[in-house]
């Protein structure tokens, strides 16, 4: 194969996806400014295990603390943590236009990990900042292994963990907090103000007198089971050590099983005669 026909068919996907999406001026704008520099998170974690920090209330019966030694994903609003432990967290996601649009300032100002945003969204709230990620979502039914794709949102932000962990080459997933158990008198989806304080996070200012989506529980469970097997069939594990959590999709195992089991974070050692 000559090397001009090489050329050709490395450019045949990105000019196939430039033509499909030619009036959508939104997703032109990530394609051609934000996709490529999320190829540097491409494998970087490969072989490694994470935690996924769900945003539950049973978060609160919990110890945090020694996730600083393990790699974690902290979900939307996980910054009202932070005054209550540190766990160092290594990156942050989210993609609701409700929680990006009430805390664009928070996000803007976690300088401490990376940030995966939503673009369609984030883009009209969050200015750009070198922690921030603009990834592109959408609602289609799929696992999409490849962060430089629109990821399919699934109807819960730890979905899209799910897929940035693959995309990062991590085999194991343990989530914590992940309830996946809400009152909320309602439609799937639906858009209501939360009056008082939010008993179905681990704040009561979660959303707490604040506009929020209520959940679609059915629906995420469809995206769950699109994870486990797509993690199952790449001989990775996806397990499940939320405190009474309601999931009944990946494995359950203790919080304490999760850490002895979780490969630990690499620590850096630096030579003191330097």
């Amino acid at each position: 194969m000559t090397k001009s026909m090489q050329r050709f068919l490395s450019l045949r996907y990105p000019l196939a996806e430039l033509l499909l999406h030619f009036e959508d001026r939104e997703y032109l704008r990530w394609y051609l400014q934000h996709r490529s520099p999320l190829r540097k998170f491409r494998n970087i974690h490969q072989g490694k295990g994470c935690f996924i920090v769900g945003n539950g209330p049973s978060l609160n019966k919990m110890d945090l603390s020694p996730l600083k030694k393990y790699h974690t994903f902290g979900l939307n609003k996980i910054y009202l943590l932070f005054d209550k432990t540190d766990f160092n967290l290594s990156y942050h996601v989210a993609v609701n236009p409700l929680v990006i649009e009430q805390s664009a300032r928070e996000f803007e100002s976690l300088l401490s990990c990376p940030s995966f945003l939503s673009y369609r969204p984030a883009h009209r709230f969050i200015n750009d900042r070198n922690h921030i990620n603009f990834i592109m979502t959408n609602s289609h039914y799929a696992f999409e292994p490849d962060l430089t794709r629109p990821l399919c949102e699934g109807h819960t932000v730890t979905y899209v963990a799910m897929q940035i962990a693959f995309y990062m080459g991590f085999h194991q997933v343990f989530l914590i907090g992940v309830d996946h158990n809400f009152k909320a008198p309602g439609n799937p989806n639906e858009k209501q103000f939360l009056q008082g304080d939010d008993q179905n996070h681990f704040s009561p200012n979660y959303f707490g007198n604040k506009d929020w989506h209520l959940p679609d529980l059915e629906a995420s469970e469809l995206s769950y089971h699109l994870a486990n097997f797509t993690y199952r069939r790449d001989g990775r594990r996806i397990y499940d050590a939320t405190i009474d959590g309601k999931l009944n999709i990946f494995p359950k195992i203790s919080y304490q099983q999760a850490l002895n089991m979780c490969p630990q974070k690499r620590v850096k050692i630096t030579d003191a005669r330097k």
